[in-house]
C-alpha cells in the first residue's frame, strides 16, 4: 500500500524497512524483555519515488541521520508501544521528506530608497553636523 507524502509524492511500502530493537533508557523488567523501539531505514539515494534534486536535498537535510550510502535511519523509542513508535518514526520521516520537498522561500527583491527618505536622511545629517559644529569652542580673535 503506497504511503502518501505530498499530493505529488508517494512512497511504496517496500522502500521503508523497519526493524524492532530494544529501547534504551529506564523501564524496569519490561524494557529487557520486549523490543518496542523501531528503527526505520529509507534509502533516499536509491528511491525511485523521489526526483533527483529532492534526494540530495533530503540527504543534506537529514544530516547525521543519513549514512554515507544515502540511507536515512530514524529511531522511534519515545513510547512504550511498538505501534506508536512505528507511527512516530514514520511521521518524522514523512515530515523530513515534506520539508525537503517544500519550495524555497522567496528571496528579497532589492528596492531603491524613495526621494523623501533620501531628503530626510540628508536633513538629519545636516542637523547632526550643525549640533556638532555648535559644540566647538568659538574661534579666538
Amino acid at each position: 500500500m503506497p504511503i502518501p507524502v505530498t499530493p505529488r509524492i508517494t512512497l511504496d511500502d517496500d522502500e521503508v524497512q523497519e526493524s524492532h530493537v530494544r529501547a534504551s533508557g529506564p523501564g524496569g523488567q519490561h524494557v529487557n524483555k520486549t523490543s518496542t523501539a523501531i528503527e526505520l531505514r529509507f534509502d533516499a539515494r536509491g528511491s525511485p519515488s523521489l526526483p533527483e534534486a529532492l534526494r540530495e536535498k533530503l540527504i543534506r537535510l537529514a544530516g547525521s541521520r543519513a549514512t554515507a550510502e544515502g540511507v536515512i535511519v530514524i529511531k522511534g523509542q519515545q513510547f512504550r508501544s511498538q505501534l506508536r513508535n512505528r507511527q512516530d518514526a514514520l511521521e518524522r520521516l514523512l515530515a523530513l521528506i515534506r520539508e525537503a520537498a517544500a519550495p524555497p522561500p522567496p528571496t528579497r527583491r532589492p528596492t531603491r530608497p524613495t526621494l523623501g527618505s533620501k531628503k530626510r536622511r540628508l536633513e538629519a545629517k545636516t542637523l547632526r553636523g550643525s549640533v556638532k559644529q555648535n559644540r566647538q569652542r568659538p574661534p579666538e580673535e
